[in-house]
């Protein structure tokens, strides 16, 4: 009788304690999973086929890894490991590529944002330069990621509007999210957010929950916008590392 390879507990045991041919097995059971996730990075200057590489070890490295008492579907547990990897292999690469017209528009953006943030004293919104420039929220939002210094590390980084209106560069990479990607990012943030002492957790809560604007926070909490602003940038600098560790 042929043992069929799925994803449940014996099999990924067995693996675990050094059966190769079911670690193989499981591997390529899930190789959809990773198919999936490169193509989110897909236009960065980088070949397929050496992301699906990548991915692979995050996923062998997930299953090596999986414990029973998480009580969720392998496939859930191996997406951050997947795309840490992919991530990683990104940063420690250290290079985007992308087309002159995406860097052309980027410098644009720059240039607008910085002479209201100079003019106003705050962000001006990505809906805002949308229309200054005649292109879609997307494309600003995609050229702003895409020619940014620091690579987009976290699936929950916030492309900042200068309001509630933040969007995340995730909304508008993926729209149609899997439903293990969406359960995997969830529990992820949600661990992030308990880990944060009191004050960080309320600003990241009134800021990304409560649609709340970082001068209203400022008067919730009794400090300056300028503070709320460099406490912000902080957490969310922490919480990125944290997720590609």
């Amino acid at each position: 009788m042929v043992h069929t390879i799925t994803n449940d507990y014996q099999d990924i045991k067995e693996a675990q304690d050094g059966d190769s041919e079911k670690l193989t097995s499981l591997v390529q059971n899930n190789m959809g999973l990773v198919y999936s996730i490169t193509k989110r990075f897909l236009g960065r200057g980088y070949d397929v086929e050496d992301l699906n590489q990548i991915g692979t070890i995050g996923l062998i490295k997930a299953i090596k890894n999986f414990n029973t008492n998480y009580e969720v579907k392998l496939s859930t547990y191996c997406v951050p490991y997947i795309l840490g990897e992919i991530k990683r292999f990104i940063r420690d690469d250290g290079k985007i590529k992308v087309s002159r017209s995406i860097k052309e528009l980027g410098m644009k953006i720059s240039s607008i944002q910085k002479e209201y943030l100079e003019k106003n004293g705050e962000d001006i919104k990505i809906e805002d330069i949308a229309k200054i420039l005649g292109t879609s929220k997307e494309e600003i939002a995609f050229a702003i990621d895409a020619t940014s210094n620091n690579l987009v590390t976290s699936l929950t980084q916030p492309v900042h509007t200068g309001d509630s209106s933040d969007i995340l560069v995730e909304d508008i990479l993926q729209s149609e999210k899997s439903e293990e990607n969406e359960i995997a990012d969830k529990l992820t943030l949600k661990k992030l957010i308990e880990d944060l002492n009191q004050r960080d957790r309320s600003i990241i809560i009134l800021r990304y929950f409560k649609g709340k604007t970082q001068t209203e926070v400022a008067k919730e909490l009794g400090i300056s916008q300028v503070q709320i602003s460099r406490i912000e940038k902080r957490i969310l600098l922490e919480m990125r590392e944290k997720i590609i560790c």
